[in-house]
């Protein structure tokens, strides 16, 4: 499996080191930075040289670099690179070069904990944090001179010289129980659930108005605050078509009814690709009755990621109207269309209006909101705002270009939208209900939101 992790700067130099497997030497490291750090025609994350792979992974002003011997799967090291780094910013805050170097003895700690011989363990971050715990380290990513007290191996009321042992025996019986990702004895005074529907909305469209690619990423995350081992149903759409692909390790969970769970427009068929859940999850009945069961870890996770690329519904409509006059002008007339609800409502909306590189004022008028020329990004900025379901806004502008010597084509970049939408899906996923199923039979409070926001949306003129 994974023979060594290796964690370098920018500069090549090399922060973390570990090795798990023999034959290989330290002087491995020198190999990925002389063909990758320091060589910039490279670009692929795998290299391969002779038996000996390098899988990598690129974070703030870090390379997250796993090593391997043998024909691994690909897609796990990736995987477990990105937990890597998802342990490390929950730890941390942020996981960058300063923090590498201020908490290195916690990274080595949790490398132990996470890969066992170079096949990884138990990532759940809720179980590692019981064990692994922070205590006397003291952090700062804005100060070279942090100060590092050794990090506290085990539980908070380990006090004993063989309590290291004790906590890696915890770890262990967490690790190879029926669910290690929820341990027993959990209990809350109040039971809830909160669930987030967060979706990024990616959209070209042609000056023609037609859609030339539309494609929705979206994430289910789960906040869990359940007594007891609660086995949960979580039902979604009865038109939802899903292809499974994976199951990676994330956590899950649901609810009992449908109340406090907002209305979606557009629900429709459905159908979902690429699909990925935590490992507690049990689709064995999914086909049947599109129902997702599973015992929640606690705490909050992420319950499923999903792609959607069919039956788009598109919150905003941008009409486009650029003409060039002469060579010393251009006019623009834009029009922005709020395709959803009246009792919706989208926040941070703000249209990005490229300029000729060569514009040296601009003149602008709108029916909402306020238009500004930025030079720093040869933009018109127009900051609508709050913008209500059903709304339609104008743009007039003129940009005045200065002469040049040599003519140049405009290229003409397409103009790009920032939008937050809450209750409204693109894809048209919506929760049916939440069903928890508890010995105790408490009542639990349901909690569910919507959000769109927008990825790559734009509109070519």
């Amino acid at each position: 499996m994974i023979s060594a992790i290796i964690i370098y700067n920018l500069k090549g130099e090399v922060l973390i080191s570990r090795l798990y497997r023999d034959g290989l030497r330290r002087s491995i490291a020198d190999v990925f930075r002389i063909q990758v750090i320091s060589n910039p025609d490279s670009r692929s994350p795998v290299l391969t040289l002779g038996s000996t792979s390098f899988l990598h992974i690129r974070h703030e002003n870090l390379y997250i670099v796993g090593i391997t011997r043998s024909n691994v799967d690909a897609g796990l090291v990736f995987e477990f690179l990105y937990k890597l780094v998802d342990l490390g910013k929950s730890y941390f805050g942020t996981f960058d070069e300063n923090v590498v170097k201020n908490g290195f003895a916690l990274i080595y700690e949790l490398l132990d904990e996470v890969l066992d011989f170079g096949f990884p363990q138990n990532t759940e971050i809720e179980t590692l944090k019981r064990y692994i715990t922070t205590e006397g380290l003291k952090t700062s990513t804005n100060t070279a001179s942090s100060v590092v007290n050794l990090a506290r191996i085990g539980k908070k009321d380990d006090s004993s010289s063989n309590g290291n042992t004790k906590s890696k025996g915890a770890i262990t019986t967490q690790a190879t129980s029926a669910t290690p990702w929820r341990r027993p004895g959990i209990k809350y005074r109040k039971n809830e659930v909160f669930v987030d529907i967060f979706e990024d909305l990616n959209l070209l469209m042609s000056a023609t108005g037609s859609v030339i690619k539309a494609d929705v990423a979206g994430r289910v995350m789960l906040k869990t605050h359940l007594s007891g081992q609660p086995e949960c149903k979580f039902g979604l759409n009865d038109s939802l078509t899903l292809n499974t692909r994976d199951v990676f390790d994330d956590e899950g969970d649901n609810d009992d009814d449908d109340s406090n769970i907002g209305h979606m427009a557009n629900a429709g068929a459905v159908k979902l690709e690429d699909c990925q859940f935590h490992q507690c999850v049990r689709l064995d009945d999914f086909d049947s009755d599109r129902i997702i069961s599973f015992i929640p870890p606690d705490g909050e996770f992420e319950l499923m990621r999903y792609r959607a690329v069919e039956n788009i519904n598109l919150p905003f409509r941008v009409i486009a109207q650029v003409t060039e006059v002469g060579r010393l002008k251009v006019d623009y007339e834009i029009t922005v269309r709020a395709n959803f609800g009246a009792k919706l409502y989208a926040t941070d909306v703000v249209v990005h209006v490229p300029t000729p590189l060569n514009t040296t004022d601009t003149t602008c008028s709108t029916s909402g909101g306020k238009a500004k020329y930025d030079p720093a990004v040869n933009q018109i900025v127009w900051r609508v705002g709050r913008c209500a379901g059903g709304a339609e806004y104008s743009l007039r502008a003129s940009a005045q270009l200065t002469s040049t010597t040599v003519l140049k084509p405009w290229t003409r970049p397409p103009i790009s939208m920032d939008f937050s939408l809450s209750m409204f899906t693109s894809s048209g996923i919506m929760v049916r209900y939440l069903k928890i199923f508890e010995k105790a039979n408490y009542a639990t409070v349901k909690w569910v939101r919507y959000l769109v926001r927008a990825g790559s949306y734009e509109i070519r003129y």
